[in-house]
């Protein structure tokens, strides 16, 4: 794990509240939406990464599913998102790690990243992102800063993607692409932000 990374995210989420990030969704209406597109049981697989405070987690507790994993490489985080949850916390397993280091240990039925993927800046670590997936995940949904989107994110670069580079990254390996969203996500101090949102099948 970088240290310089996770002391980075754990500052971050010691010091500023949710409004003061510019990610917070009260509804990830995009990821809920390629979720419910997938059509899984409720005992399916599901990971989200760099899931950290977000409320997808809710969404999946409260429709009933029972096999729910959050990742994130800050500890305080998965905290936050832990107190929000109450009781229901103590049926998700949470996973504290930077998703360069992270081996899974079962194969996802849905595998869900909002802006985590986009961190990863060198080619090696795209490389070792892509095929982890393609080992470990039956479908997948990301979504990153696209294009037209921002070049950083919390002061860190970040790696844009359109619709034809993503396809091209994941299909190269053997995904077929289900579909691509463009989305304008609205931060909590107004700003717009550009994603593109794309969703893939392992076959």
């Amino acid at each position: 794990m970088s240290i310089a990374s996770k002391s980075h995210w754990e500052n971050i989420y010691h010091t500023k509240q949710a409004h003061e990030v510019s990610w917070t969704q009260e509804t990830p209406s995009t990821s809920i939406q390629l979720f419910d597109t997938a059509d899984l049981p409720k005992d399916a697989q599901i990971i989200d990464i760099g899931g950290g405070d977000s409320r997808l987690v809710d969404y999946l507790i409260d429709k009933g599913f029972t096999n729910v994993s959050v990742l994130d490489i800050s500890e305080k985080a998965l905290e936050r998102a832990k107190e929000r949850l109450g009781n229901k916390a103590t049926s998700v397993n949470w996973i504290v790690s930077d998703i360069k280091d992270f081996t899974p240990t079962v194969k996802y039925d849905f595998w869900h990243d909002r802006a985590a993927f986009h961190f990863l800046t060198e080619q090696k670590d795209i490389k070792q992102y892509v095929m982890v997936c393609k080992q470990f995940a039956k479908k997948i949904a990301i979504g990153t800063f696209s294009p037209e989107g921002p070049l950083k994110c919390s002061g860190l670069e970040i790696t844009q993607y359109d619709e034809k580079s993503m396809s091209t990254l994941f299909e190269a390996i053997g995904f077929t692409n289900a579909q691509c969203l463009r989305v304008n996500h609205t931060t909590p101090s107004g700003a717009i932000q550009n994603f593109v949102f794309c969703s893939f099948d392992n076959v």
